[in-house]
């Protein structure tokens, strides 16, 4: 498939200009200008360029790229390693960021309530399609424990949880990654708990003052579901070769 084609796709199934971002969305770094093979992964980091190498990918596609506001703008020491090895091979790097996480479909959001059967009512901060904060409700209300266990369940790592809401969780408030400043949004819309990747120190205070059950499920491990799911859309929709490859983060 041609590379442009590939990547126009992408841009409008993700409705990139709808976002502004922190870092480029679509093409980063340019290589082959077929592409028949892609690889996906959470961030392209060192260890996935090498798998991508590997496996011979003409893609490489990631919702972490390069490139981030406020980085040093030089090429040099791992930046630099990471795009010689990637030029060294021909492989294109295309990143997808907040598009990414907010796709009603295949979006990290929207993967993870479909991990965790959490029925989606609305966005917090946007409508559905532009929203980085979705609202939500278990099909069943449980008590904190239990929920801490069903989500160490579906994703395969222990969450933590910082106690504050009440004695059994039905409403839902969550956003993948690093969102955890979105607690107090979750809990001005009265929701019992939110759901993001990362903590902070202030963030145990947050929960406990503003009466709601925060849960940092790691960021990594929040969103490997929406760039696995980008992958399999185009293996289904175009004839080319796409493998997932998950390279362990805890955090």
């Amino acid at each position: 498939m041609e590379r442009q084609h590939l990547l126009s796709y992408l841009d409008d199934l993700l409705s990139v200009r709808l976002f502004k971002d922190y870092a480029p969305n679509g093409l980063q770094v340019e290589g082959a200008e077929e592409v028949t093979r892609v690889m996906t992964g959470v961030t392209a980091s060192q260890a996935l360029i090498d798998e991508a190498i590997s496996w011979g990918a003409d893609l490489l596609l990631v919702h972490h790229g390069y490139f981030w506001k406020n980085e040093s703008p030089t090429i040099t020491g791992m930046k630099a390693k990471r795009i010689k090895s990637l030029l060294a091979h021909d492989i294109n790097l295309a990143g997808y960021h907040l598009p990414l996480d907010a796709h009603p479909g295949l979006g990290n959001n929207a993967q993870l309530a479909r991990l965790l059967d959490i029925e989606v009512h609305s966005g917090l901060d946007d409508e559905l399609g532009r929203a980085l904060v979705l609202k939500g409700k278990l099909p069943v209300a449980m008590n904190a424990v239990d929920f801490c266990a069903f989500i160490e369940a579906k994703l395969g790592r222990a969450p933590l949880h910082l106690p504050g809401g009440p004695s059994r969780i039905e409403t839902v408030a969550w956003c993948t990654g690093g969102a955890q400043d979105y607690l107090d949004l979750a809990a001005d819309a009265g929701v019992d708990a939110f759901i993001s990747g990362e903590v902070s120190e202030r963030t145990t205070h947050i929960a406990a003052e503003r009466g709601i059950h925060y849960f940092a499920a790691g960021h990594h491990a929040t969103e490997r579901g929406g760039i696995k799911a980008l992958g399999e859309h185009l293996a289904d929709h175009f004839n080319l070769d796409v493998r997932f490859v998950d390279v362990p983060n805890p955090v």
